[in-house]
């Protein structure tokens, strides 16, 4: 019986091909962008989940600001700048796992030119404490870190991005090499890539990073640093550290506690929160868009099976007077559409995937942008439920009618 209804349905769909090919296209087309926009919506997912899985997600990071609030005698529009006195104070909170200070010369996004030789480029240049490489992993590509001894002796030693690497050695071993800042020699001990594929992992590639000592000295900077960075313990939130922190720091700079723009910080955990409930968002939005465009496609079908009821009448008359019942009615339309529904959003779903897969070996794996694109198999599941769901709403209302008509009227029509 199952196969006698499939066989009948199939021959009324290819009694006219190009309608039911039109028809279906709407039901493709639907499914075929919901499968693109999931598929790409997690491989940009997995980008982001990447780059911050590769630094400390309970890390957090200050620099001074302005102040807006007057406080204490001192006036609104002051300017907060940090000093080593402040680094020792906050390494004092309880709960930090580790601590750093670090300096930039220039300013934020500044380039220095470094020059080796007949070769020179633009750089930031860092003064650092070795903790840092332990707050922001790399990738160590030759030599060593920067340790305790260099700072104590102020030793004039650097560490460089693969970026400086390239541009200023050409492929050479810059090892144990001299390069110049601003007229100040130091010696290559390390070279480090970021592990991050993001613009700070650029960044992080095309800079210089010297002790902090030894920057401080040699570009007179006294004991001024730019920020200070540390790690929570594993048991505490980077945000109640963040608040601990800060809190001395308004102290000691004489800030009203609620003057939150005086001591600007980042919270890794709360970044990591915030594009999580971004790409929750935007998976939710990929579902209603997915969703509307199946649900046009389906009141197509909709539509063309209120034409073919129409069109059949006399048949529908003819078989309600042999003896069909109106539930037989019913089922016949209502698997016609649903037929038509599944072969087309099989169609769509089959050309999503292969896309999505083509694509992905395209690019080849963790691509930099949109990392790999994939289709989850839940995801595709819970589209082929909606699929028949949407295939049974589109049959009711042409069944609906079709099961009402009388008959004898039926026959009579023309």
């Amino acid at each position: 019986m199952i196969l006698d209804l499939g066989a009948e349905v199939l021959a009324v769909l290819r009694r006219n091909p190009l309608r039911t090919v039109l028809t279906a296209f709407g039901v493709c087309w639907g499914l075929l962008m919901l499968i693109l926009l999931l598929g790409f919506g997690e491989g940009l997912e997995a980008v982001a989940v990447k780059n911050f899985a590769r630094s400390s997600t309970n890390s957090v990071f200050f620099w001074g600001g302005r102040t807006t609030m007057p406080y204490k005698g001192y006036r609104s529009g002051r300017r907060i700048a940090f000093r080593m006195a402040d680094f020792e104070a906050a390494s004092q909170v309880p709960g930090i796992d580790q601590i750093a200070a670090r300096v930039q010369l220039g300013g934020w996004r500044s380039g220095n030119i470094v020059t080796v030789g007949t070769e020179s480029g633009s750089y930031n240049v860092m003064g650092e404490m070795p903790e840092y490489f332990d707050i922001t992993p790399v990738v160590w590509e030759g030599g060593r870190f920067l340790n305790v001894l260099d700072l104590e002796e102020q030793r004039k030693v650097a560490v460089i991005g693969t970026s400086v690497k390239e541009e200023l050695f050409r492929g050479k071993d810059p090892l144990g090499q001299a390069i110049n800042i601003q007229g100040v020699h130091f010696i290559v001990v390390g070279v480090l890539r970021s592990s991050r594929g993001d613009e700070r992992g650029d960044r992080e590639n095309s800079t210089i990073h010297i002790p902090l000592s030894t920057f401080q000295k040699a570009f007179n900077m006294e004991d001024r640093i730019g920020w200070i960075l540390l790690t929570a313990r594993p048991e505490i939130a980077a945000g109640a550290m963040e608040d601990r922190v800060r809190s001395v720091f308004m102290e000691r700079h004489g800030v009203h506690p609620k003057d939150v723009n005086a001591i600007r910080g980042w919270n890794a955990q709360e970044e990591m929160e915030r594009i999580a409930n971004l790409f929750l968002g935007i998976r939710w939005f990929v579902w209603f868009v997915g969703a509307a465009t199946l649900l046009s496609g389906v009141v197509g079908v909709s539509n063309i099976m209120l034409v073919i009821v129409r069109e059949r009448t006399k048949e529908i008359g003819l078989r309600r007077a042999l003896g069909a019942t109106r539930m037989t009615v019913v089922i016949q339309i209502v698997s016609e559409a649903l037929i038509l529904t599944l072969l087309a959003g099989w169609v769509g779903l089959m050309g999503g995937v292969a896309l999505v897969e083509g694509v992905a070996a395209w690019l080849g794996p963790d691509h930099e942008l949109v990392g790999s694109p994939r289709v989850d198999a839940s995801a595709a599941l819970i589209a082929l439920v909606v699929l028949v769901a949407a295939g049974v709403f589109s049959g009711l209302l042409p069944a609906r009618r079709a099961a009402r008509i009388h008959p004898v009227e039926a026959l009579r029509s023309e």
